[in-house]
């Protein structure tokens, strides 16, 4: 009876590994814990045979390869580029923190993926690039204006 009540924790055990991995937007696997915690991911150590079993039969079965070793999970919610961000500007820091890949957006991506990832410029440094590069073209013909009007003006 006791190894049927194991077998049923291992079993929704695995069951919520896989709904955490559908749910992100995002999901890093690496070695790490408490700055994540800070920024609203929930981070942990899980047994590499869980999530196997939690990706069978899914598009994230890929993971597999890189589940050697000790292994933590980030899953991020809310910012897909976050839990990337994060254990990225730590392993910087850290030479015992290793990224492997993970899942952003539903995809299965490497460990060059999520480091590239990682070094994008936020979403609101993006976003103000974007209006930078979008108000350029107005403003430099409201100058060409101005200088026209004035020029105009000097001569009359």
């Amino acid at each position: 009876m006791a190894n049927a009540n194991i077998i049923q924790e291992k079993q929704e055990a695995v069951a919520v590994i896989a709904a955490k991995i559908a749910a992100s937007s995002s999901t890093v696997v690496a070695e790490l814990r408490k700055q994540l915690r800070e920024a609203g991911i929930e981070f942990q150590v899980l047994k590499n045979s869980l999530v196997r079993r939690a990706t069978e039969g899914t598009d994230y079965v890929e993971l597999n390869n890189i589940l050697t070793g000790p292994t933590a999970i980030a899953f991020g919610k809310e910012d897909a580029v976050a839990p990337a961000k994060i254990l990225n500007d730590f392993a910087k820091k850290n030479d015992a923190l290793k990224l492997k890949g993970g899942v952003v957006e539903g995809k299965v991506v490497s460990q060059e993926e999520i480091k590239a990832l990682a070094e994008l410029p936020s979403r609101e440094g993006l976003l103000s690039m974007l209006l930078s590069v979008l108000q350029a073209p107005v403003r430099n013909f409201a100058l060409a204006v101005k200088a026209v009007g004035e020029k105009q003006e000097a001569q009359a």
